[in-house]
């Protein structure tokens, strides 16, 4: 049993690692694609930059908010 609830456990980090990597990676990379077809568009070359900053900032924030809401539903389950 304790074989199975190892597993499960490894499985369940893998799981969330991957989901902090998509939660960074999306936003960066639609933020900067976003931002190369506008300077593509206006003959400019600063908004695949900004955006791409834009993007890595919303990035840290969808992982900060996991993870605070995985730290708040361990603590709860903790007290009980």
């Amino acid at each position: 049993m304790a074989k199975h609830s190892f597993n499960k456990t490894v499985w369940q980090c893998l799981t969330l690692i991957s989901q902090f990597g998509i939660m960074m990676l999306v936003p960066t990379g639609m933020m900067f694609a976003l931002g190369y077809w506008l300077d593509g568009r206006l003959g400019t070359q600063f908004f695949a930059i900004v955006l791409f900053f834009v993007g890595v900032l919303a990035g840290f924030g969808n992982i900060y908010r996991l993870a605070r809401q995985i730290y708040q539903k361990k603590d709860k389950k903790d007290r009980e």
